[in-house]
């Protein structure tokens, strides 16, 4: 970790290693959320209540499992000196390669032409523990990835710099998913009469998706270097400041505030991916080439408006940012509602509305995150922690989110009625539209505060006399910082002083 008083800029080399370990969840979750519900419903035949089941399963594994991760990672070494934060990342890894292609491909010993699924829940037991592995080695990725930020860099900007490198490279995780989901569909439409894709469709993208998706995670332990604070040094620079536990931050309000805001951050995005290919094939009546195309758009727009986000925060402020974000989200949910299956031009309309919705998704997110490693500021030693408990706060709403939608579903058949229309429509404008009110008010209270540097009564008790000449000219004043926790101002200062 770079030392208190310095401001560390990471060479490029870094920043791009770092920027591709998030792309084999990336990749995966691009499927997950666009095309499970389809691939379970539509074409395996499971009813809706038994295809949300087993999205729900998987959210609430993910929630279970990133607080678990999290405290593990901060309290745990890491393997063999590889480092607590990689050493999770790569255990993730594992899991979700592993796992990963039994979820999107038919029962084993099962002809998926001939078997239909419709409400046989042994389908859910058999699914159940590749989703459970799949969704923890995710957690364990996405968490020791993003408690790496804080530990590669003390600037604000650089914070911010990575999470939108790191958000660039999500969107073209998503770019490439929708591509070969086209490019497949395209194969199957000079050789079959269908407009969707087949069970094995959906399996040789799981392999492609994991294959390229390991690919960059060995680039990212090679090439990003974690430090080991284990030196007798760090030690004893960690011993002088207040350092912030589980229970530190389970009494801090602002940590609330900044989960509720992120939750509902992730609410916008997700919902708006998993129901958008409904959206478009049962309200708007497009062919279901529309479900790779579109998509494209969100994530073309979205990709574009990471390069900017960092210059315009800087200059604005990260809260004006964010609800210029929101008002492009309410912008597009008001976008879809207003289109219908009649509406004249509506397959260039809807690409409007899915730009709008592509800027408004990623300025949120990529703020969002910036905002959550503003929280964490130096307290690095609980920082998979924080982002453990956001991560479960995000899991678990999308995942009840989800179940309730498809059990409001108008239809209990496997083929969609004339009802289906309008409710795709209502889901994609109000939900969405009702999580960006909500993130809008968590925005207002969230208030950065003066704090300075704050000590332990350990320091009194410390025989270092280089701690105490070197850090007492640079450290004893108080400073101005992008902190959004209250610090203790009670606390002893330096033991110079304190003589």
């Amino acid at each position: 970790m770079p030392s208190e008083g310095s401001v560390s800029r990471l060479p490029l080399v870094r920043k791009f290693s770092y920027g591709v370990g998030h792309v084999l969840n990336d990749l995966c979750a691009s499927m997950w959320f666009t095309y499970l519900l389809i691939f379970y419903h539509q074409v395996l035949g499971m009813d809706n209540i038994l295809a949300g089941n087993l999205l729900l399963l998987g959210q609430v594994a993910d929630a279970l499992a990133t607080p678990f991760v999290g405290y593990e990672s901060d309290r745990l070494n890491g393997c063999f000196g590889y480092g607590k934060r990689k050493s999770w990342h790569l255990l993730g890894s594992i899991c979700v390669a592993a796992s990963f292609i039994f979820v999107f491909s038919p029962e084993l010993g099962v002809d998926p032409l001939t078997y239909v699924v419709g409400k046989d829940y042994t389908s859910l037991v058999y699914y159940a523990p590749f989703i459970v592995i799949f969704q923890f080695g995710w957690a364990s990725t996405q968490i020791s990835h993003l408690s790496l930020i804080p530990s590669l860099s003390n600037s604000e900007q650089e914070k911010l710099g990575l999470n939108s490198i790191r958000y660039a490279f999500t969107v073209i995780a998503n770019l490439a998913v929708y591509l070969l989901a086209w490019f497949l569909l395209t194969q199957d439409l000079g050789t079959a009469a269908t407009d969707s894709l087949t069970s094995a469709d959906y399996l040789n993208l799981a392999i492609i998706v994991i294959a390229t998706g390991a690919l960059f995670s060995l680039i990212f332990h090679v090439g990003t270097k974690e430090s080991i604070q284990a030196t007798d040094e760090r030690e004893l620079m960690n011993s002088t400041r207040r350092q912030m536990r589980v229970l530190s931050w389970l009494k801090t309000a602002q940590f609330y505030t900044v989960a509720l805001l992120y939750m509902s951050t992730r609410l916008i995005v997700n919902i708006s991916q998993v129901y958008l290919s409904m959206y478009l094939t049962e309200t708007l009546m497009l062919s279901k080439t529309y479900i790779a195309i579109v998509p494209l758009v969100i994530y073309i727009m979205g990709f574009l408006i990471t390069f900017p986000i960092k210059f315009l925060s800087k200059k604005a402020g990260k809260k004006v940012i964010y609800f210029l974000g929101l008002l492009c989200i309410i912008g597009a949910c008001t976008w879809f509602y207003f289109l219908h299956e009649d509406t004249p031009h509506r397959k260039y309309l809807v690409m409007g509305a899915s730009a709008l919705n592509g800027i408004g998704g990623s300025t949120v997110l990529v703020i969002s995150l910036s905002l959550t490693a503003d929280l964490i500021d130096g307290n690095t030693e609980s920082a998979a922690f924080v982002y453990g408990a956001m991560s479960f706060t995000d899991k678990l709403a999308n995942g009840l989110a989800v179940q309730i939608i498809q059990i409001a579903h108008p239809c209990k058949a496997t083929a969609c009625c004339p009802a289906c229309s309008p409710f795709y429509r209502d889901i994609m404008s109000f939900v969405p539209a009702g999580c960006a009110v909500t993130a809008f008010i968590a925005l207002l209270l969230i208030r950065p505060r003066k704090t300075e540097y704050t000590y332990d009564e350990r320091v009194e008790r410390s025989d270092s006399p280089n701690l105490v000449t070197n850090e007492s000219n640079s450290i004893n004043e108080p400073t101005e910082t992008s902190s959004l926790i209250p610090q203790r101002s009670d606390s002893p200062k330096l033991v110079k002083s304190a003589r």
